[in-house]
């Protein structure tokens, strides 16, 4: 379909208009244009061919921000024509005038050329209404002036003048025309040129040696059919938060760096999309990890110091302050929460899909994501709505996108192309089956800040573009309402949500577009001629997959995963790791590492080695070898808890590589539950063994969990049986001894005593008078042995029929 069908319905005759246009071709052209350029074939205008919306689809519709770079992409040889003098357009007011205002143009004029220029002025040049979005593309890639197609000059008047502009000399300029000095008459986007006109020696005549091209809107009273504008403003961030956490019960959380708290502080990036936002009627899309990670900075944390060594953060008024403000800010507003740490969705389809379980990573951030919102910003949160990277999709896309429960997709119009050359731009909300909406997001607009805004030459470009792209959307069919969306990039530095904030405070007095947000633009009426066909994988925009995480990636994190949920078997309080590291896995999915895979695999390597290390803290203390002096004996294995929480569920097997030779409990193996009730304490382990043979014996010590997995590293020792000791033969010796001599006193003693008797005589006295009145025998006297009861010389006992201990006697070397 022809350009021109994009043209406003409302305008007057066709007739009206091809002599507008051809007067203002005709008073445009200068008589010496044979001489001074050569023109070129003529511009797009009402008259150029298009294919309506798809014609401009097929390429990167990004025209704002190619505008925005135009001065810096601007060839050094091309200081020549018309590209003699570098024209700045630093600001226009209003951006989108009314009648009776003034429209005020100020910028910079610079010569590159290697003459002075004299007799210069800077004016500006209106050309007629342009026929549509195409040919606003078209006016926004010409770098140099072509005759008739940039208009005429407005009164000299109101040019301002230089008497000579030296090489490399940079003069300013301010230009205030009133409205009705520009003649515009009809409504509708008109090219608004500033150009220099001056001569040199070499060509002494007037001539445009430089032309800046921009866009007035214009429209004086409201339009009887508004557009309806959805604008997404993302609070989204990269990852800040690591694994770790300091050792308490507070699990003090680390933060990589101090760059979060750069990004809330007044002019930071957070902190200027907030300020703004808040003043605009806007949808705000929230990553929940954002809204944790601000929320961990209100109280105490840590932050990673240049040598790895943690220190304390200074942050939390300022992260106070922002919180605060965001909670005003979306009071009484629908939420979109993205799943936490906005995962890329993209990556998942074409390269976790393989790897198992990397679709249940989705599903949990989803879940997450949605209650973490609640928590902190108690707002209405919706998460129907899964947002690819730049809006790109295929069908695994789509499939990844609703498998945790979306049932909206953020699609955009550069990927879900037109194709049946509608005359306007169609609503946002198409069926692409399977209860699916895609949400088609207008490329040109939401590109038209992606570039460097920090010039302010840029800025007020894009702002223009951006508003005679909006504009134009409803001058295409005036009859018919529209309802379009502008997803911007992810994460817009400060200086382009200034820009994008000018630009929707133009739109703010409702003159042809009204706001309105993101669940009203998915329920709006589809097209019925508007594309619902998802493009194919293979045109999935290959600059984006090189972007992507590697099915690598997906893998290491899965190796976590199966690491974790080992680890969590043992503890006392697994919550207390399962939740940091599910959030740490759902930061290594996240889209803000496209383009940064060095960074990515580093966070990644860090999640697992830290997970490594706490699995590491229960342990067995290695054991030097044993000695046992017996045929059995108790061996005891200490088990060490350095976590802050105590452990469970472990198993402890003792076993012997030689059970022939030495058995452990009944024979190869022994197995005893552990339990350490407290972080910091260790316990110890006895394992009853029996030795069939004397020399040394191999053992191992090995955890395991209640599934029978092996936990960390054996400990193997030797166990060496020996039946008697040299200790042991001394002991015996040393007894055997001492009963010897023992048996050797008590037989003088009584061979004493019975020598005394017989020296006494049979009357028992040395008169032989006998003592026994009592008719008694007499008592022995202290001291002496009962003659009719010897002692038995024979000790009770041998010492060669002593058994060893059964203590389990051992020695640690």
């Amino acid at each position: 379909m022809a350009e021109a069908a994009d043209f406003p319905g409302t305008s007057p005759s066709p007739a009206r208009r091809w002599f507008r246009r051809t007067a203002t071709l005709l008073a445009g052209a200068p008589l010496l244009a044979g001489l001074l350029q050569v023109p070129t074939s003529p511009t797009a205008s009402a008259a150029a061919p298009s294919a309506g919306l798809a014609a401009t689809a097929a390429t990167h519709p990004a025209s704002g921000a190619k505008n925005a770079q135009k001065a810096a992409s601007r060839p050094k040889t091309a200081a020549t024509g018309s590209r003699t003098v570098n024209v700045s357009l630093n600001s226009l007011t209003p951006s989108a005038p009314r009648e009776g205002d003034t429209v005020t143009v100020s910028g910079t004029v610079t010569n590159e050329g290697r003459q002075t220029i004299t007799n210069a002025q800077v004016g500006l040049r209106i050309g007629s209404p342009l026929g549509g979005r195409t040919a606003i593309d078209s006016a926004a890639k010409r770098t140099s002036y072509q005759p008739g197609a940039d208009g005429s000059e407005v009164g000299g008047k109101y040019a301002e003048k230089f008497s000579r502009l030296a090489p490399g000399v940079r003069q300013d300029f301010s230009i205030s025309v009133p409205v009705s000095a520009l003649d515009l008459g009809l409504d509708g986007v008109y090219q608004l040129g500033v150009a220099l006109t001056g001569q040199t020696s070499a060509q002494p005549y007037p001539q445009v040696l430089g032309i800046e091209r921009t866009f007035l809107p214009w429209q004086d009273g409201a339009a009887d059919t508004k557009t309806r504008t959805t604008f997404l403003w993302p609070l989204i961030s990269s990852t800040h938060l690591t694994a770790r956490t300091r050792s308490d019960e507070e699990q003090t959380p680390l933060f990589k760096d101090e760059s979060l708290a750069k990004e809330l502080q007044p002019g930071g990036r957070l902190q200027q999309l907030l300020a703004l936002g808040s003043q605009l009627d806007v949808t705000w899309v929230v990553d929940p990890d954002l809204l944790v990670s601000v929320d961990a900075m209100t109280t105490s944390y840590d932050v990673q110091g240049a040598d790895g060594t943690p220190v304390a953060g200074r942050n939390q008024a300022v992260a106070k302050q922002w919180l605060d403000q965001l909670q005003k800010a979306v009071k009484g507003k629908k939420v979109v929460a993205l799943p936490f740490a906005d995962p890329d969705l993209a990556s998942l389809a074409h390269n976790g899909r393989p790897v198992t379980g990397s679709l249940g990573h989705l599903k949990e951030a989803t879940e997450v994501g949605a209650q973490s919102v609640k928590d902190i910003l108690t707002a209405k949160v919706s998460t129907d709505f899964a947002w690819p990277a730049e809006g790109a999709v295929d069908p695994s896309v789509v499939d990844i996108a609703t498998s945790a429960g979306a049932h909206s997709v953020i699609a955009r119009s550069d990927s879900l192309r037109e194709t049946a050359g509608l005359s306007y731009t169609p609503n946002a909300a198409r069926p692409i089956g399977g209860g699916t909406t895609a949400v088609v997001a207008d490329a040109r607009l939401s590109t038209a800040f992606s570039g460097d805004m920090t010039g302010a030459e840029n800025s007020t470009l894009a702002v223009q573009e951006f508003l005679a792209q909006s504009l134009m959307v409803t001058l295409q069919d005036p009859g018919r309402q529209r309802s379009i969306v502008v997803a911007p990039q992810r994460m817009p530095t400060a200086s382009q949500a200034q820009s994008m904030a000018r630009a929707l405070t133009a739109l703010d007095d409702k003159r042809w577009s009204q706001p309105q947000d993101l669940q009203a633009a998915a329920k709006a009426q589809p097209d019925p001629d508007a594309t619902t066909q998802v493009p194919s994988t293979g045109a999935y925009p290959s600059y984006l997959r090189k972007q992507e995480l590697p099915r690598s990636a997906f893998q290491e994190v899965q190796d976590t995963q199966g690491k974790l949920d080992r680890f969590k078997q043992i503890l006392s309080e697994p919550d207390r790791v399962i939740t940091p590291f599910g959030r740490a896995m759902d930061r290594e999915l996240a889209t803000s590492w496209r383009g940064r895979p060095a960074q990515a695999q580093s966070f990644r390597k860090g999640v697992q080695g830290y997970l490594t290390s706490l699995t590491r803290q229960v342990k067995l203390i290695n054991k030097s070898d044993v000695k046992l002096s017996g045929r059995s004996a108790t061996i005891p294995v200490t088990v060490q808890n350095n976590l802050v929480q105590g452990v469970d569920h472990l198993v402890l097997r003792l076993t012997s590589t030689n059970p022939t030779r030495l058995k452990v409990g009944d024979g190869l193996y022994e197995e005893q539950p552990v339990k350490i009730t407290g972080g910091g304490h260790t316990q110890s382990v006895k394992f009853t063994t029996t030795a069939n043979a004397n020399g040394p014996v191999t053992v191992s010590a090995q955890l395991y969990t209640e599934d029978g997995q092996p936990y960390g590293p054996a400990v193997r020792f030797d166990v060496n049986v020996t039946e008697f000791t040299a200790t042991v033969m001394l002991v015996i010796g040393g007894g055997v001894l001492l009963l010897v001599l023992a048996g050797f006193r008590m037989y003088t003693q009584r061979k004493r005593a019975a020598q005394r008797r017989a020296e006494a005589g049979p009357d028992g006295g040395p008169d032989g008078d006998a003592d026994d009145t009592s008719g008694t025998t007499p008592d022995p006297e202290p001291g002496t042995d009962d003659p009719e009861q010897p002692s038995d010389p024979t000790p009770d006992t041998a010492p060669e029929s002593a058994e060893p201990s059964h203590t389990g006697e051992r020695v640690d070397r």
